[in-house]
């Protein structure tokens, strides 16, 4: 297949999960959702404990959707909505449809709704639709977290800045809260800890976690460099070089620093690299630059096999998942302008089409594991992911 049949292939099928996804108004379920369940409405102590981290590990890994059966209901998840806005707007950029602009105002305006208590946090936030229990912590509805915040404040100051750039009014409402973010995360999320020194993921824990602690790193330096805020640039420079010092000599880094976190996998190791990318930009350094290009060169030998798979992680592929191919488009498009890596997307864009899109439902499966496929349809985790990063690619094909 040429690039230029990828290309209207990804063009088909980014515009059939977009239709879809607002047939359901871009409401749906998520792999960590399963304790909105009203079963704990009765006994909420649960969720915090072993019960709660067993449960939400049954609701995930199950390729049978009990939701609905335990009172799960479908809900917006806020990073969902903000990836499609991103990759509505890239639609928009591409072809100047006015209907992308639209819809991405109409649910930008929502994303201003769905604000974490501004009393308490003091900024501008976001978190999940339901409470999170993970090993390392437990989040409960309404706490922020910065992975949600970031992309959130990427689609507000992206809406923002196109609408000032076509001269139509309502920028600043979008502009602002997003700016403000950066002021939640160094207020709200500095750490320093056992010789760290990092942004955490939720306020109020010491997990230290290279991918949170690298997007707000380069949130706080796209704000500095909004801004000229001098404090932040230097902050942000500080928290990207604690994960620049710990990546490894292989070019690669673990999750984390806890005892369970002592493993590579491919869409973080995106993240990481796509956040270096971004602080690397906004503030005029070179110093990253030798961080991300073995980072990369890591990244795309031990992620990826030849016909296009995108491995979950450096040492197994499985699970199969969107969220490795996404992540993977997104960081070669941002990072690599070499043909060879223009043709490992294709490859890329085209096996995730052959092997984990379900054409007669218009939309990607969750995962596909050695004893199956996981058909369950995931707003946040899967379409939205999905839809943003074929519709990024197509954008930047385009120049």
């Amino acid at each position: 297949m040429t690039l230029a049949e990828v290309r209207k292939n990804a063009l088909v099928v980014k515009q059939e999960v977009l239709s879809e996804s607002a047939l359901d108004e871009f409401s749906g379920y998520d792999p960590f959702d399963g304790l909105n369940s009203r079963l704990f409405d009765v006994l909420p102590s649960l969720k915090k404990g072993l019960v709660g981290l067993a449960w939400i590990q049954l609701f995930k890994r199950s390729p049978i959707n009990f939701r609905s059966l335990a009172g799960v209901p479908k809900k917006r998840n806020p990073k969902g909505i903000g990836l499609f806005i991103l990759g509505m707007l890239e639609d928009y950029k591409r072809t100047k449809e006015a209907k992308y602009l639209d819809l991405s105002i109409e649910l930008g305006d929502w994303l201003l709704t769905q604000e974490c208590d501004k009393q308490l946090w003091k900024h501008s936030c976001w978190g999940y639709h339901f409470d999170w229990k993970a090993r390392a912590f437990y989040v409960p509805k309404g706490k922020p977290n910065v992975i949600t915040t970031v992309y959130v404040s990427q689609a507000l100051l992206e809406l923002a800045r196109i609408l000032d750039k076509q001269g139509l009014s309502g920028s600043d409402r979008f502009k602002a809260p997003a700016l403000d973010a950066a002021n939640f995360i160094v207020n709200s999320l500095y750490t320093e800890s056992e010789q760290r020194c990092f942004f955490a993921y939720i306020p109020g824990e010491t997990a230290f976690v290279h991918n949170a602690s690298l997007w707000a790193a380069a949130w706080v330096a796209t704000v500095a460099n909004e801004t000229d805020n001098d404090h932040y640039k230097q902050l942000a420079l500080k928290v990207a070089r604690q994960s620049a010092q710990e990546q490894r000599s292989d070019g690669s880094w673990v999750y984390g620093a806890r005892h369970h976190h002592q493993f590579v996998d491919g869409f973080h190791t995106g993240y990481n690299l796509e956040a270096l990318d971004i602080v690397r930009c906004c503030l005029s350094t070179e110093e990253f630059d030798d961080v991300i290009g073995k980072g990369l060169d890591y990244y795309r030998t031990h992620f990826f096999e030849q016909d296009g798979l995108a491995k979950y992680y450096n040492d197994n592929p499985y699970p199969l998942d969107p969220h490795s191919v996404a992540q993977s488009i997104i960081t070669f498009s941002k990072l690599s302008k070499s043909k060879s890596d223009a043709e490992l997307i294709g490859k890329i864009i085209k096996w995730s089409v052959e092997h984990l899109y379900l054409p007669r439902k218009k939309q990607f499966v969750y995962q596909v594991n050695k004893k199956g496929t996981n058909k369950i349809n995931y707003m946040r985790w899967t379409q939205a992911w999905m839809y943003y990063s074929f519709s990024y690619y197509l954008n930047q094909d385009e120049h």
